[in-house]
């Protein structure tokens, strides 16, 4: 199939008319192409990608406080969300790049598929201004914003640990590193996570104290809640 088809194919996935098809080929052209590619069209995309999302979020869950809120525009707007976005537009068979990029399956890097979403969404609002591009965002993302995530999945370990301490009136934990092993550039630190008051000690090892730490709070916040009848 030739590359026309792939791009009509879009447009129509995309269902937006483009006024400048100069605008939607330079979003589709990766920086290995040469020095006119979407990087600037990317960084307007994002930004209003980050906006649109928000003010979503905003509308949709005026219960949730900021913190909850930038933790759910986070597990959306994402490259991992973006590349699957890129994937259901089948954007690996539009996306320009370099011979090197080429030969190394750069069509299918998620990378480049997440960015080239950003860039497409820069070229829409470009083209049709910000109304035109806002309701792109809110079709591609439609089902996600259908179907949150519950808020308190999306915290980590440490935090939903000490939420539920606090909840109880209970001491927060004391996180201290027992051993660091490893040379500088592979290093495993193993952890301890003490809680008074309840009983609890627990340790883990990972590749770095933060990781570490959250492994021995994930465990902590099982062991609590089994405690504590929660």
């Amino acid at each position: 199939m030739n590359e026309n088809y792939h791009i009509s194919a879009l447009i129509n996935r995309l269902d937006y008319s483009f006024k400048d098809l100069d605008l939607l080929d330079e979003s589709l052209t990766h920086r290995s192409v040469g020095s006119r590619n979407n990087e600037r069209l990317e960084f307007l995309g994002d930004g209003i990608l980050n906006f649109v999302i928000a003010d979503a979020l905003f509308r949709q869950r005026p219960d949730l406080r900021e913190g909850d809120l930038s933790r759910l525009r986070a597990s959306l707007v994402n490259g991992e969300t973006l590349a699957e976005i890129a994937r259901d537009l089948n954007l690996g068979d539009c996306v320009k790049l370099g011979a090197g990029e080429l030969k190394s399956g750069g069509f299918r890097r998620s990378s480049i598929l997440a960015d080239t979403v950003e860039s497409i969404l820069g070229a829409v609002y470009c083209d049709g201004g910000f109304d035109a591009c806002q309701a792109l965002i809110l079709r591609l993302f439609g089902d996600k914003l259908k179907n949150l995530p519950d808020t308190d999945t999306l915290k980590d370990p440490k935090t939903r640990l000490q939420e539920l301490l606090q909840s109880r009136r209970l001491p927060i934990p004391v996180y201290d590193v027992l051993s660091v092993s490893g040379k500088a550039h592979a290093q495993s630190f193993m952890v301890r996570c003490s809680i008074e008051g309840v009983d609890c000690i627990t340790q883990a090892e990972g590749g770095s104290r933060r990781k570490a730490e959250q492994l021995a709070a994930e465990t902590a916040y099982k062991q609590v809640k089994q405690k504590l009848n929660v």
